[in-house]
């Protein structure tokens, strides 16, 4: 009711005389709103800081409370569940002077309550339609929950598996990172902001995150301006055509300049080149960290810098709160700067309905109602068996058969905190399925559970009672990999091994002579040559959220015929890191036969497992690929295709790839490039024609002037399995 009469009295100002263009509703209120405010109340709505959760729930700390009352405070993240986002509103729209809603954001990366698969591997599942779907069941839940806004999806291409927060994004591939990164954005906003099952994305983090120097977080980077637009920039871009409501600064430097105090990047590239309408907010106290980064001298001088730089809130740091004022008074900010940073933040907060009912997502029937329905439940468990990657299968030993009996070790094994994964918001470990518990539903064989080891550490002692157990068995699946705090956030690692003894428990379970399943939860590729050595299978199962035992048991028993595949190269050790599937030739491209090439002295060039790599029950051949024409122009349309067929006796999905060699131009170019998916489903013996187009368009690039566009030249096309494999065909762009 108060918000209601607030919004009228406002209207009512906007008609007085007001030079201010009265082009909408959302206009009229937003600019009357700012007639209305004291400085104070312009840079409160600013100002983001967090709530706490403690053993008895959620908690505000007392001096915030006071801030919301008196309009120092427009925004919240941590705060969640109905009840208390209800409360923390009622003290800004009943006490607070004018009444302006709060906003609720918190960080729903792969779900709110009912967890999904995290997003490096939804990205496995190569299946946009889940992706999206996932992103819709996550902001269902949230905005039940009494969420406005998540702080994803995060967008940041990644190409070096040291750096934790890999398993945020969709891998090393810009042209599917682009993908998902709208897929994402359609899911958490829905069919428009204000619908009560919607929350605004945050694309983050703005920009190129995810190449800092030795894949240690929150380091340097430094790339060229051309490798910046050609492969990290794009993924952003694709995000804020997709329609998303606001954009997170990134810690890092770019161009020797932090991405907060980055004018070029906020308001050249963001704003002005893409278009970007909505409202920026840094990551946490990004801003005082303009500081220790060496480009301000105190954080008054931060906070003018990330305002000029086109920063409109800032996030926990408190620094607009405590310093802006006198730097307006100063004359070293504008007045005009503060209005446009509380319009957008204002605009955001009419548009999700917030002044007509500041309670419209803060309802706990619906609450209620939502979380971890059956319905959300069945949707992760669907996403979770398209996640799961399949590396080797010695042997046809997977599927497994439901009369067999089965040692089931690892530390991972009756583990379920875990395999939520970090980021893993409201979830609780006590709500997901173990990998155990998933393989007993399915199948009595289950002859008992040893864990061997812990997942750190160098104690053995556990070994006997696994290996005893082992040897009883007809088949032995050992879950290992990372702790959940192992991958993500300051989770940068040196080493991509198993970490404390897992690697030695697979060699004593191998060396039992029993057929050997080795499953691996994980955030990140891994580099483990000698485990894949001795596993007849493999299976990359990344962490799979709150259906993670019962997804696995579907794989693993057959019931799921597994489809995904890899968004990320594993590499054979961390000395190949950086690895990625489209790297440049060089003029010394690999030759095995002479050691003055590109190569190493003691591995090969190759991967452990090659980007969009992953295998299946069944196997599918590929025609060679053909095309509609040998030579083509600006304007047409060239259809590549190829025939698949289903070789095997099960009925299995395959991602067909398209990848394309620009063989000669004005700056050199990748060995190959993804252009398109195509998911199909073949029956056994079936064979279907896989049909891409292409125009010149998709051979863009930015050429030796900068300039963007294509040229004319021969180009390679594959259509194929992965990344290395296929022959491919030539055509000629004229």
């Amino acid at each position: 009711m108060a918000a209601a009469i607030f919004a009228g009295i406002a209207l009512f100002f906007s008609f007085q005389g007001s030079s201010v263009p009265l082009s909408s509703s959302e206009d009229r209120l937003v600019d009357s709103l700012l007639t209305l405010m004291t400085v104070e109340e312009k840079i409160g709505q600013m100002t983001l800081f967090t709530t706490d959760w403690e053993a008895t729930g959620p908690t505000i700390r007392e001096g915030y409370r006071e801030d919301i009352r008196q309009g120092r405070c427009g925004a919240l993240f941590n705060s969640h569940t109905a009840a208390f986002t209800r409360e923390l509103q009622r003290l800004a729209v009943e006490e607070s002077r004018l009444k302006i809603p709060l906003l609720f954001g918190y960080d729903v990366i792969h779900g709110y309550k009912t967890i999904f698969p995290i997003p490096l591997a939804e990205a496995a599942s190569w299946d946009l339609e889940a992706i999206e779907r996932s992103a819709r069941v996550a902001a269902t839940e949230a905005a039940a929950a009494g969420l406005h806004w998540t702080f994803a999806p995060m967008v940041d291409l990644t190409r070096d598996p040291r750096w934790g927060r890999v398993m945020e994004g969709a891998g090393e591939d810009t042209w599917w990172a682009c993908r998902v990164a709208e897929a994402r954005v359609r899911g958490f906003q829905g069919k428009g902001l204000g619908h009560t099952d919607a929350v605004a994305a945050c694309v983050k983090h703005y920009a190129a995150y995810g190449a800092p120097t030795a894949g240690r977080e929150y380091g340097t980077v430094d790339m060229s301006e051309r490798f910046f637009r050609e492969y990290y920039l794009p993924p952003y871009a694709a995000a804020v055509r997709a329609g998303a409501a606001t954009v997170m600064t990134a810690f890092n430097d770019y161009d020797g300049v932090p991405a907060t105090g980055n004018r070029y990047l906020l308001t050249d590239v963001l704003r002005r080149e893409l278009g970007f309408t909505g409202f920026v907010v840094t990551d946490y106290t990004a801003i005082n960290e303009l500081v220790p980064h060496g480009v301000a001298r105190n954080e008054q001088e931060a906070g003018e810098l990330a305002l000029h730089a086109g920063v409109d809130m800032d996030m926990q740091g408190a620094v607009f709160q405590q310093y802006l004022k006198a730097s307006l008074e100063a004359g070293r900010v504008s007045m005009a700067q503060i209005d446009t940073a509380v319009r957008r933040i204002l605009k955001l907060k009419y548009r999700l309905g917030l002044f007509e009912d500041p309670y419209k997502f803060c309802d706990p029937e619906r609450e209620k109602r939502l979380i971890l329905s059956a319905e959300h439940r069945a949707a992760a468990r669907d996403m979770a068996r398209k996640s799961i990657v399949l590396l080797k299968n010695e042997g046809q030993v997977l599927p497994l058969s439901r009369t067999a009996r089965l040692a089931v070790i690892g530390p991972l094994a009756d583990n379920k905190d875990e395999l939520i994964g970090s980021w893993s918001a409201a979830g609780s470990g006590s709500d997901c399925v173990s990998l155990l518990e998933g393989l007993r539903a399915t199948s009595r064989g289950v002859l008992g559970h040893a864990k061997g080891c812990e997942l750190e550490g160098n104690d053995r002692r556990g070994f006997a009672e696994a290996i005893a157990l082992a040897k009883k068995a007809d088949v032995v699946v050992v879950a290992v990999g990372e702790a959940a705090y192992m991958s993500g956030e300051a989770a940068s690692r040196t080493q991509l091994s198993l970490p404390g003894e897992q690697e030695a428990l697979v060699e004593a379970l191998a060396a039992t002579g029993r057929p050997l399943v080795v499953v691996l939860m994980n955030g990140r590729p891994l580099a483990i040559p000698n485990v894949v050595e001795r596993a007849a299978a493999v299976v990359e199962a990344w962490w799979l959220g709150t259906e993670a035992g019962n997804a696995l048991a579907d794989v693993l028993f057959g019931d799921y015929n597994p489809s995904g595949k890899l968004p990320m190269t594993f590499p054979r050790s961390v000395g190949q890191v950086p690895i990625f599937y489209n790297e440049k030739n060089t003029g010394r491209p690999f030759d095995p036969n002479s050691k003055w090439t590109s190569k190493y002295l003691d591995a090969p060039n190759s991967p452990l497992f090659p980007f969009g790599f992953g295998l299946s029950y069944t196997s599918f051949e590929y025609s060679l690929p053909t095309t509609s024409a040998l030579t083509f122009r600006a304007g047409d349309t060239l259809r590549v295709s190829a025939q698949v067929r289903n070789t095997g006796d099960r009925a299995g999905t395959e991602v067909v790839q398209l990848y394309v060699r620009d063989q000669v131009g004005s700056v050199t170019r990748p060995v190959r490039e993804l252009k398109g998916i195509q998911r199909i489903h073949l029956q056994p013996g079936e064979s279907r024609t896989v049909t891409f187009t292409l125009t010149e368009t998709d051979l863009r690039f930015y050429r030796r002037d900068m300039s963007f566009g294509s040229e004319p030249g021969a180009f390679d096309l594959w259509i194929c399995s992965h990344s290395a494999h296929g022959q491919p065909v030539r055509v000629e762009l004229q």
